[in-house]
């Protein structure tokens, strides 16, 4: 425990070395640690010089790279401090905690400097706080009353620190000393005035001042006594006047009683009050509801007559039950808290509800069933003696049913097993009639396709085995196959024909659909979804939800609502309700078409082409791309498509399986043959949407005929390879080039590439080197020179000598140069066909491939035999003139 003097030594030094410079004075420290291991820190209570003195709590450590030098770590407020805990009021507890913004936990070195701290904190904060104060807990409240603490731990210590003790107790007085104030001080300055020898001669003064203040006592003492009297009199009214409030007070308590019992009285009586507001409330609330249930399931006598017998074959009839039959509708379905559907007479009223419904129901199914059937019927046995290409519009239909919408929207909701029998009799009657014209319709269409192509519907059909002899196998416009084998075609012109002829049977559809399809969505309000599965929408049904909860949570969870259900999905179910009725009435449209359809395509599968190009068109252009008729057609073109796909690939099989034959021309035929597919598939290709399905099918019949141009040319029985793929790959080259198809540039590019290479190939091979000993004597040269001869030195070698070369030039005379070349040109004449006109191309490369082995040979003589005057018989002038009077005599 450190001591008394060394606490002191503390305090000096943290005075003098830290708070002294800023103006400070030290009143309390004491010495802590947070745990017995740690190094020791201060906990201090300073404060600033007056006037305003400011008084904080700091924390001090001692810097740790040099001793004796201490500095501030942290500074608090004196309202800061929440509260102080002294653990155990026991002087011997050294812990104590303070409650800043969070809890410090201290253990203090010396028990007298913990005392003094708590006790100087103390008096600090209950002088300086203003507002509610920290509250101090375990501390001895002897401590907190002392003026100062230290005086006890002072007694016990050496009389050497008597000094320094009393310093500090001057310290501690002078905080309590206070100000005088204006009016003090001017009291005091008027007492020196009266006094002018107070300053010379102190003991006269005070002298003075004790026979004024004696003298003042005993005027205070006489004045007590003389007041005496006065005071034993006011005692006594001080006692009459208790006397008295004894007796109001009393009076008062009686009063009070009785206002009790005259309160719980009126409290009584204002609660019989409220409760008969409450059942006048109740009562008028019960009517205004029983009024407007009544209101909302009375039904006009006018009314129910109309519903019991119904006139629905006149205009005002129809508008009378119609307008019964919607009062009736709102009736049962009113919205009547479920509490009033118990009633017994709302019960009976729904059952007389349900009466009229049914009875109104049966007249408006009877009605209505008859009134479909009559109707097909009367259209049905009118005879069809048009020959021109129409559908018949059977909008008078419509317009007789059209009335009737109404009814057969108040069906759907009050009697969904009637609704749905209806909707399958307009059905079953219209379906007959529609199978009837749209049959009729496509033979129509078939027999004007048929006498256009001079042949008869069976001979399109194929029927019979006759058709199947009388015809090659081989279809019209394979391109692996010979012209001359192909069965029998059509033209273009039938081709447009058809075309033509196809894009007004689908126009003729598009209308009468679409206005069928409508005129069945509006009248069997097929684009509201029923927002129940049960027979008869009505709201006073819910008598048995409310008895049995459990039958209603199954009904809820089974039966579809439309709340909460995504809008997709109702339009997904609307449209497939609406398809599934049209294809009720039009179930024989699809069949038909695609009937029709193939039944030209087996006579010219080109067809094929022109039908996915119009079909395409038709069901991109679709308002509405969900309706019956776009779906028909997507399902047709994706059969169209297949055919397409199908021809496409038996022409792709055609190219790789082809063969040649004796008598097989240079140009191989399916590469003459598709010249005329492309320029047809252009033709129908050219602005469609469909142009990127033709576009990948040329790249692969492309391919495929580099390719077989590749094998072929090997194969090929009487021309020679190069030229076959000469003549082959430059006419691919020249087609493409026409095409200008973008997607075909690469292969474009390639044809070119392979005929130059061709080309080069045939030139190569057939026109060699007709110089051919000087070419292999200047070989032997060149052997020489490889072998380190200089090239100036060649001609001193026995073999090479200068006579030797000229026995070699002497072999080759212009004449018979000359004659060497005709015969040359008379084989690549046998060599090329006539359609490709690629001789003098041929000549040219030649020509150009003589005068380079020319140069060659004439650069070698001047290097190796230079000054020997040594040359050929012929120069570059005469080779242009053999070329080109060899090319004119022919």
């Amino acid at each position: 425990m450190l001591s008394i003097g060394a606490l002191a030594n503390i305090k000096h030094t943290l005075q003098k070395e830290l708070f002294l410079a800023a103006g400070e004075r030290l009143l309390s420290v004491v010495t802590v640690v947070k745990k017995k291991d740690k190094k020791p820190c201060y906990l201090c209570v300073v404060t600033t010089a007056p006037p305003v003195p400011v008084i904080t709590l700091c924390l001090v450590k001692q810097s740790e790279q040099r001793d004796g030098e201490y500095k501030r770590k942290r500074t608090w407020q004196l309202d800061e401090i929440k509260w102080v805990d002294g653990r155990n009021e026991q002087f011997e507890t050294h812990e104590f905690d303070l409650q800043l913004e969070k809890v410090y936990k201290w253990y203090a070195l010396n028990l007298h400097e913990r005392q003094n701290f708590l006790a100087v904190l103390n008096r600090q904060i209950q002088k300086s706080v203003r507002g509610q104060r920290a509250e101090f807990r375990n501390v001895p409240s002897a401590w907190l009353s002392e003026k100062s603490p230290e005086k006890v731990a002072l007694g016990r210590t050496a009389q050497k620190a008597a000094v320094h003790t009393d310093d500090e107790e001057d310290e501690e007085e002078a905080q309590e000393f206070t100000a005088l104030t204006d009016k003090e001080a001017n009291e005091l300055g008027k007492l020196f005035s009266e006094c002018d020898f107070a300053i010379k001669d102190a003991e006269q003064f005070i002298e003075q001042l004790s026979r004024e203040l004696h003298d003042l006592d005993g005027a205070n003492i006489q004045s007590v006594l003389a007041s005496e009297q006065k005071v034993l009199k006011m005692m006594e009214h001080i006692d009459n006047a208790i006397s008295e409030a004894d007796k109001f007070e009393t009076r008062l308590d009686s009063y009070e009683d009785i206002l009790g019992h005259v309160k719980e009285t009126m409290e009584k009586i204002g609660g019989k009050n409220a409760m008969i507001e409450i059942a006048n409330n109740n009562n008028i609330k019960l009517m205004k509801e029983l009024n407007k249930v009544i209101s909302q399931l009375d039904l006009p006598h006018s009314q129910q007559q109309a519903l019991d017998e119904p006139d629905l074959k006149t205009a005002n009839g129809r508008k009378a039950a119609i307008a019964a039959a919607q009062c009736l509708q709102q009736a049962m379905n009113s919205d009547i808290d479920p509490a009033l559907l118990r009633l017994e007479a709302v019960q009976d009223q729904r059952k007389r509800f349900e009466k009229w419904k049914q009875k109104f129901s049966a007249t408006v199914s009877r009605f209505m069933n008859n009134l479909f059937i009559h109707l097909g019927n009367e259209i049905g046995d009118i005879p069809v003696t048009s020959t021109e290409l129409t559908l018949p519009n059977h909008s008078n239909v419509h317009r007789e049913l059209t009335p009737y919408t109404e009814l057969m929207h108040w069906t759907k909701a009050m009697d969904r097993k009637t609704y749905d029998g209806l909707m399958r009799v307009y059905t079953a009657s219209l379906s007959k009639i529609y199978d009837r014209d749209v049959r009729n319709f496509f033979n129509l269409a078939k027999m004007q396709v048929s006498e256009k192509l001079r042949s008869s519907r069976e001979d399109l059909d194929m029927s019979t085995s006759s058709r199947k002899s009388a015809i090659s196998t081989i279809p019209y416009g394979t391109l692996g196959i010979n012209r001359d084998q192909w069965g029998p075609g059509v033209e273009s012109a039938d081709r447009i024909r058809f075309d033509a002829l196809l894009e007004k049977v689908l126009a003729e559809l598009e209308p009468i659909a679409l206005q069928e399809q409508l005129f069945c969505i509006n009248f069997f309000q097929m684009d509201v979804i029923s927002p129940t599965t049960k027979n008869t929408q009505t709201t006073l049904e819910m008598e048995k939800a409310v008895v049995d909860m459990s039958q209603s949570i199954v009904v809820g969870a089974v039966s579809p609502t439309t709340e909460g259900v995504p809008q997709k999905r109702i339009d997904r179910q609307i449209n497939e309700d609406v398809r599934k009725l049209m294809m009720g009435l039009f179930g024989c449209l699809e069949p038909e078409l695609v009937s029709f359809i193939q039944s030209f395509e087996r006579v010219d599968s080109f067809y094929s082409l022109y039908v996915l190009v119009r079909l395409t068109q038709h069901v991109m252009s679709a308002q509405d791309t969900h309706s019956f008729l776009s779906m028909t057609f997507a399902s047709a073109l994706v059969q169209v498509k297949r055919n397409f796909d199908r021809f496409m690939q038996q022409q792709l099989q055609s190219i790789r399986e082809a063969k040649l034959h004796k008598r097989s021309k240079a140009i191989l035929p399916y590469v003459e043959n598709f010249e005329n597919f492309a320029q047809t598939a252009e033709g129908i290709f050219r602005k469609s949407d469909r142009r990127t399905d033709m576009e990948k099918w040329y790249l692969q019949l492309v391919n495929a005929i580099f390719e077989g141009i590749h094998i072929h040319s090997q194969e090929h029985p009487k021309t020679p390879s190069q030229v076959v793929r000469m003549e082959n790959y430059h006419h691919m080259h020249a087609l493409l080039a026409q095409l200008k198809v973008p997607g075909l540039d690469a292969l474009k590019k390639d044809a070119k590439s392979r005929y130059n290479d061709a080309l080069k190939a045939y030139v190569i091979q057939y026109f060699g080197r007709p110089l051919e000993k000087l070419n292999q004597f200047f070989e032997g040269v060149q052997q020489k020179v490889a072998q380190g001869v200089k090239e100036t030195e060649i001609s001193y070698q026995m073999a090479f000598s200068k006579q030797e070369l000229r026995k070699v030039i002497a072999q080759y005379p212009a004449r018979e140069v000359k004659k060497g070349l005709e015969n040359l040109y008379k084989k690549v004449e046998k060599h090329l066909s006539e359609e490709e006109n690629l001789l003098q191309v041929v000549w040219h490369a030649m020509q150009e491939e003589f005068i380079a082995q020319y140069n060659y040979l004439e650069e070698r003589i001047q290097k190796c035999y230079a000054g020997a005057m040594i040359n050929l018989e012929f120069n570059i002038q005469d080779i242009l003139a053999f070329f080109s009077d060899i090319a004119r005599s022919h």
